[in-house]
């Protein structure tokens, strides 16, 4: 593995404020999760008037997994801590989705060696400015037999378990996953690289949005301010806002 991109100004406060943040968002995926699946009663007209909030939750919450994945990528999570890092990380992506983090991890930082080029594997050199078929191919390319058996035997486990209850899965866990996965390529992958008629400054090849703090975090947990995580990668999700104001007033002054 490539060395982590962490910044040795990190401190102790950091990594605290870090694995606090990143337990509140586990565990609260969690709380939806087996509440969504398993407990609540969804014949119910008040519950399942709550359920579009619920799913909207649970796609915002699996967002938030897989940015505290990314941030223990780049060694920002607990960078005291390497091998706690690394299994927040791996158990982060592997309830999303059981996705790999080795695999993430690699393509991850030739993403940031080599962005917006033919070397990256986040990018579509052929459908640079189209969304629909680079998602295709950015979802083909992560999502593939490892993931699929993974998930298969989920699937299988749920189905045993919950019976007639079954459906309750797709519709908790299955669609905010996919509905995240569009979310997060969108705002953290699409938005930032693709090509249209703003020209990029410098070899990150990345821009960032003009979002409000709230709406940053809403969207995409900060990631949307995305040329400021590919100039300082150390930085973790939560201080993205303050990165951007940094640059921002450096641009100006």
């Amino acid at each position: 593995m490539a060395a982590p991109t962490t910044d040795a100004r990190i401190g102790r406060s950091h990594t605290t404020i870090g694995l606090v943040l990143a337990s509140l968002v586990i565990l609260a995926w969690l709380a939806v999760h087996i509440s969504a699946i398993f407990l609540v009663d969804w014949s119910v007209t008040s519950h399942l008037l709550a359920a579009p909030l619920v799913i909207a939750l649970q796609c915002w919450l699996s967002v938030g997994l897989f940015i505290i994945a990314h941030d223990s990528m780049h060694g920002s999570l607990a960078p005291r801590h390497p091998k706690l890092n690394r299994a927040i990380g791996r158990f982060c992506v592997f309830i999303y989705a059981g996705f790999s983090y080795d695999k993430l991890y690699k393509n991850h930082h030739a993403h940031h060696r080599h962005a917006g080029t033919a070397e990256d594997p986040d990018f579509d050199v052929e459908h640079p400015s189209s969304f629909l078929p680079w998602y295709l191919k950015f979802f083909r390319h992560y999502f593939g037999w490892r993931e699929f058996g993974t998930l298969t035997v989920a699937v299988v486990i749920y189905l045993v378990i919950l019976q007639e209850r079954f459906p309750t899965m797709l519709v908790f866990w299955a669609l905010p996953g996919i509905l995240s996965s569009i979310q997060l390529f969108y705002f953290g992958t699409y938005r930032p690289h693709r090509i249209d008629e703003e020209t990029f400054t410098d070899q990150h090849r990345a821009r960032s949005n003009d979002f409000s703090p709230i709406l940053s975090l809403l969207t995409c947990f900060h990631f949307g301010y995305h040329h400021e995580h590919h100039d300082a990668p150390w930085v973790p999700w939560w201080k993205l806002p303050a990165q951007r104001q940094l640059a921002l007033r450096a641009k100006t002054n």
